[in-house]
C-alpha cells in the first residue's frame, strides 16, 4: 500500500470514528482527533507527507476562519467602555502573571509570550455544544479583543524570531500597522456602501440561490485574505480571521444560515483534519521523556491558573458561580500555542524537549478543560434549576 493510500484512509476512518468514540468515552471529540492521529503516526499509518501539511495548514486556517465568523464588528463597535477596559486589563494581567512567572523560574522570555495566548477557535465547538449562553457570548467578546492582542504579540514575535531587531522587523510591524488601518477603512467605506445600497446583499447572495452562491462568495474573501497576507508576509491566520469578522458582521443578518453552512462544512472535514496532524506531530514516545509530562503538566495549570485569576475581574458581570467559565474557555489556545511553539523550535528558541511539552500541553489543556467545563455547567444548570 503505498504512502498516500495510508494516509487517506487513516484520516477518513479517524474523521469518522472521532465523534463516535468520543461519544463513548464522553471525551471531546477534538480531543480523541489528536490522541488517534498520534496513535496513527506511531504505527506508521500516517506519515510526514506534503499533501498532509497543506490540507493541515488549510484546516487549521479555516478554523481561524470559524473563530471570526463568531464575532460581530458592528457589536464589537458598540461594546461598552467599562467592558473595553476590563477587557483589556484582562489582558494586562495575563501578560504581568505570565512575566512573573516566567522571570521566577527563569524559563526565557518566549515564554512570557506564550503563557497568555488567547484564541477563541474552540469557543465556536464550545457554543455549538452549550448554545449562545451568557458566558460563551461574554467569552467571545473578550477573547476577541485578547486574540487581538495575542495575534499582535505572534506577529511581533514572528519578525523577531526571522529577522531579528533590525531594518525588515520594523518594517513588518509598519505594514501590519497599516493593514489594520486599511481594514477599518473598509470596513467603514463598505459599511456606508451597503447603508446606501442594501440591494448589493442580494445581488451578491440571493435568497433563491441554486448555485451556492453564498459559500462561493464566502471561500473568495477567505483565500483573498490570505492571499494578501502572504503578499505582505503578515500572519496568515489573522487574515483568515478577519475574513470570518468581515462575512458576519456584513452579511449574517441578510443570510443566517450562512455561518452554520460554513461550521458544517468545516468541522466536518477540514478542521478534523488540522487536529489529526497535529497528534501526528507528536510522537508518543516522548512522553516517557524524563519530565515531559511533568513539564507540559506545569504548563497547563500555569496557563489555567493566570486566566482563572484574570477572570475574577468580570466577577460582576457574570457572578461568582460562572466567572471562573470564562478563565477556562480561554484555556484553550490550541491553534496559537502549537504555532507559536512550532515558530519558536524552528528558529531554536526553545528545545525539541519544550516544543513537545507545548504540544502535549495543547492536549492536556483540551482535555482538562472540556471535561471541566462540562462537569461544572451541569452544577451550574442544577443550581439554577
Amino acid at each position: 500500500m503505498s504512502e498516500e493510500i495510508s494516509i487517506i484512509i487513516t484520516v477518513s476512518l479517524i474523521i469518522f470514528s472521532s465523534p463516535l468514540i468520543g461519544k463513548l468515552f464522553r471525551l471531546p471529540t477534538i480531543t480523541v482527533e489528536i490522541i488517534l492521529g498520534s496513535i496513527a503516526a506511531y504505527f506508521a499509518f500516517i506519515s510526514d507527507h506534503a499533501i498532509l501539511h497543506l490540507v493541515a495548514e488549510l484546516g487549521f486556517l479555516y478554523l481561524m476562519f470559524l473563530a471570526g465568523l463568531e464575532v460581530d464588528l458592528k457589536k464589537l463597535v458598540n461594546i461598552s467602555s467599562s467592558m473595553l477596559k476590563k477587557s483589556l486589563m484582562y489582558n494586562v494581567v495575563l501578560f504581568s502573571l505570565s512575566t512573573l512567572i516566567s522571570l521566577y523560574l527563569d524559563l526565557g522570555k518566549i515564554f512570557i509570550v506564550i503563557l497568555p495566548l488567547i484564541s477563541i477557535g474552540l469557543l465556536a465547538a464550545l457554543k455549538k455544544e452549550y448554545g449562545d449562553v451568557e458566558w460563551i457570548r461574554l467569552s467571545i467578546v473578550v477573547g476577541l479583543i485578547g486574540e487581538i492582542v495575542s495575534i499582535f504579540a505572534l506577529t511581533t514575535v514572528s519578525a523577531a524570531l526571522e529577522f531579528g531587531i533590525n531594518f525588515e522587523f520594523y518594517k513588518t510591524m509598519i505594514l501590519f500597522t497599516a493593514f489594520l488601518v486599511s481594514m477599518i477603512f473598509i470596513y467603514k467605506l463598505f459599511h456606508n456602501l451597503i447603508w446606501w445600497y442594501p440591494e448589493i446583499k442580494t445581488y451578491l447572495m440571493p435568497a433563491k440561490d441554486h448555485q451556492e452562491q453564498d459559500i462561493r462568495i464566502s471561500m473568495a474573501i477567505f483565500f483573498l485574505m490570505i492571499t494578501v497576507m502572504m503578499y505582505l508576509h503578515l500572519e496568515v491566520a489573522f487574515g483568515a480571521f478577519i475574513a470570518g469578522t468581515f462575512i458576519t458582521t456584513f452579511f449574517e443578518e441578510h443570510n443566517k444560515q450562512l455561518p452554520q453552512k460554513l461550521e458544517h462544512f468545516g468541522f466536518g472535514w477540514l478542521v478534523p483534519i488540522f487536529f489529526i496532524s497535529v497528534g501526528a506531530s507528536f510522537e508518543i514516545d516522548a512522553v516517557l521523556h524524563d519530565g515531559l509530562a511533568l513539564k507540559a503538566f506545569l504548563i497547563t495549570l500555569a496557563m489555567i491558573s493566570i486566566r482563572l485569576v484574570a477572570s475574577l475581574l468580570f466577577v460582576k458581570d457574570v457572578g461568582w458561580n460562572r466567572f471562573y467559565m470564562l478563565g477556562l474557555s480561554h484555556s484553550m489556545p490550541l491553534t496559537l500555542l502549537i504555532a507559536v511553539a512550532t515558530l519558536a523550535y524552528t528558529n531554536h528558541s526553545i528545545t525539541q524537549e519544550y516544543y513537545y511539552a507545548f504540544i502535549l500541553a495543547a492536549i492536556m489543556e483540551v482535555l482538562i478543560v472540556m471535561i471541566l467545563i462540562r462537569i461544572l455547567s451541569k452544577f451550574i444548570n442544577f443550581n439554577r434549576n
